[in-house]
């Protein structure tokens, strides 16, 4: 990709955005970041060499973008958007990664500028194993092939039609890895509790849970049969999902993505206020 990106903010996400594309074949002087932080400018100079730098968003920042990425915090993107708002009006497309920000605010907060792209990523975009889905505004569907192309330079892509849908997005693969985490949590501490050592716990546990995550993957097979296939009756695996259905293990787990899905769309009435 050779088209010239300035990215508003160059915090963990936006940064790995930006090693993405470099990574894959981008020249790090056709990025931009406008970033207040001196640490991470350092710290972006180094990961990313002749990669331009700016300590505000102003018109160099953001002179002859074709792109412009918002990866500020939500808290952030009013103040950063009324920045750029008499800069931006040129350029072909923004993408917005901050969570519960919608288009139709963003789009007051620049001066009423209608071509933006909202993405979702979640954190295992950090080391380029994300998924990201994206809504593009009417105005920018001529335009959403750059954004798309941007966000591919961190993981898989998944376009909805519907902006409402990334507030689902949010409860599932946005949250999603919290809940990875919390199985993991508890098989290391199962394995732990039968006498393992903390060490031999966590390989067993992630091992088991990258061996099994490459298995499915493997197979056009859904979950369901997957996990019918390794439990036979009356066998240890079957105790083991007894337990988990007697507590209602599945049923907890979807309420818990429905209620994340839910503060999403609570958060992004909060931060669409202006008063």
């Amino acid at each position: 990709m050779t088209t010239r990106i300035t990215f508003i903010g160059g915090g963990n996400m936006g940064s790995a955005i930006a090693g993405g594309l470099i990574a894959k074949g981008a020249p790090a002087a056709s990025l931009r970041v406008a970033e207040p932080s001196a640490e991470q400018r350092e710290r972006l100079a180094a990961l990313h060499p002749g990669i331009g730098l700016h300590a505000q968003i102003d018109a160099a920042a953001l002179a002859g973008a074709q792109a412009v990425v918002f990866a500020v915090k939500p808290q952030q993107m009013r103040d950063a958007a009324t920045a750029a708002a008499a800069l931006i009006a040129r350029v072909p497309v923004v993408l917005t990664i901050a969570a519960g920000v919608r288009c139709a605010d963003l789009a007051r907060w620049l001066g009423g500028y209608a071509r933006i792209v909202r993405a979702m990523p979640n954190t295992p975009s950090l080391i380029g194993a994300g998924i990201s889905a994206f809504y593009a505004t009417p105005a920018a569907r001529d335009h959403a092939a750059v954004a798309e192309e941007i966000l591919r330079g961190c993981g898989d892509v998944l376009p909805v039609a519907d902006e409402r849908a990334l507030d689902a997005v949010t409860g599932i693969s946005g949250s999603g890895p919290a809940y990875v985490f919390y199985f993991l949590e508890a098989l290391e501490r199962a394995a732990r509790e039968l006498g393992f050592a903390a060490t031999d716990a966590r390989r067993l546990a992630y091992a088991t849970f990258d061996g099994s995550i490459r298995l499915a993957l493997a197979t056009d097979d859904d979950a369901g049969s997957l996990r019918a296939r390794v439990t036979s009756k009356g066998g240890t695996t079957a105790r083991a999902v007894e337990v988990l259905d007697a507590a209602r293990a599945g049923d907890a787990l979807v309420a818990a993505v429905k209620a994340a899905a839910l503060r999403a769309t609570e958060l992004g009435d909060e931060f669409g206020r202006d008063a």
